[in-house]
């Protein structure tokens, strides 16, 4: 049987009605909180997704999936080596990525998110793996120092664009590069920020600070567009293309399993030891030797926070600026964006998170975040 609304009000009613729901259903997203039961992202506000963590909490549940973004919550006037930035290990692996080889891939992979997504996510450093293959510069996994058709991922030049996009479009924000380096084909590291547009952000190594010197305030490097930093594992680069030799400027703990061990951070091999004020930057490494995507969000939870803490005192009592994760999104709830946040508070403030510093706030004032 068929029902026609004759009536206006009866119209008007029913579009009402239609309204709330909708309205209903959309408020979801709004108040969403962290953990709250989900079946897709839709059931979870932004900056959440849905995701599944069998060894934290059972189903799935709404979890961080983006930065707080700490000059907008306190001020961009302090030295760049006062904050702490998200680091995707591996940043180009990225499950998914389509052969650009016309070979089938046979490696591991480190991430989900393509470099666009965690950028706009709020991840600001990102480490990538540079080869000579296919007479250019790609980015690969290897062994030997050899990239290969099966382990190779796409050239260089997409990712170093997709970087320019993002800077472009974000005229306020800082991304810095880690480069393990296996190129040796003169200035082909050159080459591929040239084509890239990419050297119009450039930070130059003559800004950069010696023997543990405070870096540039970030209002400053801003302002001059100095908004892209290279490191490089190659020493000679330094001189012959003018891209910053990483371990001249800063420290980093041991990568890979060795460097999970709970209650241990020691210096990687090519570092000098961690407390070494000379270098005004620390990295922590946070990732098993072979990526386990569904560990990681046990990895980048309580574990990767109390790292971070054993990690702090190796260091001489100096937080970390950059956390190098696996997996960035993945977590039982907070993950590698709540270490974030407590770095930066740490950094910043004193505080146990960064939103718990108060505007114009004393070092150690803190409010309930």
């Amino acid at each position: 049987m068929m029902f026609f609304l004759k009536s206006p009000s009866m119209k008007n009613m029913v579009i009402l009605l239609i309204l709330v729901v909708l309205f209903g259903i959309s408020s979801l997203k709004v108040d969403c909180k962290v953990l709250d039961s989900c079946s897709s992202d839709n059931n979870c506000g932004n900056r959440y997704w849905c995701s599944s963590c069998p060894a934290g909490f059972s189903g799935s549940r709404c979890v961080r999936s983006a930065t707080t973004n700490q000059f907008q919550l306190i001020n961009n006037s302090l030295p760049f080596n006062k904050y702490a930035y998200l680091t995707t290990h591996n940043s180009y692996a990225i499950e998914g990525e389509p052969s650009h080889t016309g070979v089938p891939r046979v490696t591991f992979n480190n991430q989900e998110d393509t470099v666009t997504q965690q950028l706009n996510n709020g991840v600001r450093a990102l480490m990538l793996d540079t080869y000579d293959f296919d007479n250019d510069v790609w980015l690969c996994h290897s062994t030997g120092g050899k990239c290969y058709d099966i382990t190779a991922f796409e050239p260089a030049i997409d990712t170093m664009r997709e970087i320019e996009a993002f800077l472009s479009a974000n005229p306020s924000e800082i991304v810095t590069l880690i480069l393990e380096d296996y190129v040796s084909a003169p200035n082909g590291l050159t080459k591929v920020f040239n084509e890239s547009g990419l050297m119009k952000y450039w930070f130059p190594l003559s800004s950069m600070p010696q023997n543990g010197q405070n870096w540039p305030l970030v209002s400053d490097m801003v302002a001059k567009n100095h908004r892209l930093i290279v490191f490089t594992s190659i020493k000679s680069k330094q001189e012959t293309e003018g891209i910053a030799y990483q371990w001249n400027f800063m420290v980093e703990n041991q990568y890979g399993d060795g460097g999970m061990n709970a209650g241990q951070c020691s210096n990687r091999a090519e570092s000098s030891a961690l407390n070494d004020e000379t270098k005004a930057l620390i990295l922590v490494n946070y990732f098993p030797s072979m990526p386990n995507k569904y560990g990681a969000c046990v990895d980048n939870s309580d574990e990767l926070l109390n790292m971070l803490k054993t990690c702090y005192g190796s260091a001489g009592n100096r937080w970390a600026n950059f956390v190098a994760v696996d997996y960035y999104k993945r977590s039982d709830g907070g993950g590698s964006f709540q270490a974030d946040d407590m770095l930066n508070g740490r950094l910043l403030c004193g505080c146990d998170d960064v939103h718990a510093c108060a505007k114009g706030s004393t070092f150690g004032a803190c409010t309930s975040p």
